[in-house]
């Protein structure tokens, strides 16, 4: 098996910091995106603290068990993160999402934790596999609205869960057997809070007719291209996307 990725992180049109990061080790067959809370202190310094960590961890280890190895390197990165803001007061109640993809043999390990997600692309079909742990998804799932209505929710950024935010967090870690041509899209909430699923889906197809020519640079043309309509739509958070096509 071989992997075709790109990744963009951009800041956006009103941020005035980027608290956005990624993390692309295609060695490895490891990607993440991590989204800083905004509205706290320091989440540029826990998207960027969780990328490094991660990336760093994977690339000086090969573990045969590779769901498990994921449980306890989330746990180890939301020790870190948590320890640092009660050493630094100023950092106090930072924190970030971490979602992101490790492939093995046969099988995707999917990794969420916050509003990230992970796409699958198949067959010119577009599929969330990841699913968010904020405010809006425990409404949707109660039944209390349905995904139209969710968009104008003012709590709508409200996460339940996040990376170094309390001493304790439980991933979402799950497999799904992966298959030639299949394409993932990893995405902060920068993309798919200003993109709706349909737009995303139009682009890259529009771009990518066939997963079996597609090109490292096709795909890098696709990332910013839908970066690109982010801003267009109001850019108003950063915006991180990787795009991981099987050939």
């Amino acid at each position: 098996m071989s992997l075709l990725s790109a990744g963009v992180c951009d800041i956006g049109r009103v941020r005035k910091s980027n608290q956005d990061s990624i993390c692309l080790v295609p060695d490895k067959r490891f990607f993440a995106v991590a989204d800083g809370m905004g509205g706290h202190n320091g989440g540029d310094i826990a998207s960027k603290m969780a990328t490094d960590l991660l990336g760093h961890n994977i690339q000086v280890s090969n573990p045969e068990n590779k769901r498990e190895f994921l449980f306890g390197l989330l746990r180890r990165v939301n020790d870190k993160i948590y320890q640092t803001s009660l050493d630094h007061p100023e950092l106090q109640g930072m924190g970030t999402t971490l979602t992101g993809i490790y492939f093995d043999e046969k099988h995707l390990n999917i990794f969420n934790i916050g509003d990230s997600r992970v796409y699958l692309v198949n067959d010119q079909q577009l599929y969330q596999l990841t699913r968010d742990h904020s405010l809006i998804q425990e409404k949707l799932n109660l039944g209390i609205y349905d995904r139209e209505m969710a968009h104008a929710d003012k709590q709508k950024n409200v996460l339940v869960k996040s990376v170094g935010f309390e001493p304790k967090v439980e991933a979402d870690i799950f497999r799904y057997r992966y298959s030639k041509n299949d394409m993932f899209l990893i995405c902060s909430d920068g993309l798919h809070g200003k993109v709706s699923d349909r737009d995303i889906l139009f682009l890259v197809n529009n771009m990518i007719s066939s997963p079996l020519t597609a090109t490292s640079e096709d795909l890098n043309r696709v990332a910013k291209k839908l970066v690109d309509q982010a801003n267009h739509n109001g850019g108003q958070d950063n915006i991180s996307v990787i795009l991981v096509l099987i050939k």
